[in-house]
């Protein structure tokens, strides 16, 4: 039963994480088109409190919840191949992108930023293909 709770929670707080990781370069893409200080100003709230207060504990608890149901039964997680071996890469990947969008929050904040709007457009399709491979990874486990 514990498991099942956890998986539950485990989803919950992904889903809630992904929705963070597609909405903040989203953010980016009008905040680097604005144009006047009003709305840059809106953008850097925006960003910050989605951030630190949506994007972050969720993070956490999808960590958390993943890794307290490997610690239930890490051979059943190792034993069938290599896909989680790759998910966890990807995990890893991801988390890098999750603090390149903190990074970014602080470079838009301190009014550094130096990249485009199209560059912000590519830049929010890499949790897309992370999202894409780690779901075929769990569902398929193709190795």
């Amino acid at each position: 039963m514990l498991y099942l709770w956890l998986k539950a929670f485990h989803i919950v707080s992904v889903v809630c994480w992904f929705a963070g990781l597609f909405y903040l370069p989203r953010l980016f893409v009008y905040h680097a088109q604005s144009e006047d200080s009003i709305s840059r100003e809106r953008f850097c709230v925006m960003e910050r409190k989605l951030y630190r207060f949506i994007m972050g504990p969720a993070m956490i608890a999808a960590l958390v919840f993943g890794i307290g149901l490997i610690s239930l039964n890490p051979g059943a997680y190792f034993s069938q191949g290599g896909w989680m071996h790759a998910k966890l890469t990807l995990v890893v990947i991801l988390i890098g992108y999750h603090h390149m969008c903190g990074a970014q929050v602080k470079r838009f904040a301190r009014g550094e930023n130096a990249r485009s709007h199209v560059f912000y457009r590519w830049f929010n399709e890499v949790p897309v293909l992370l999202l894409l491979a780690i779901v075929i990874l769990v569902v398929v486990r193709p190795f």
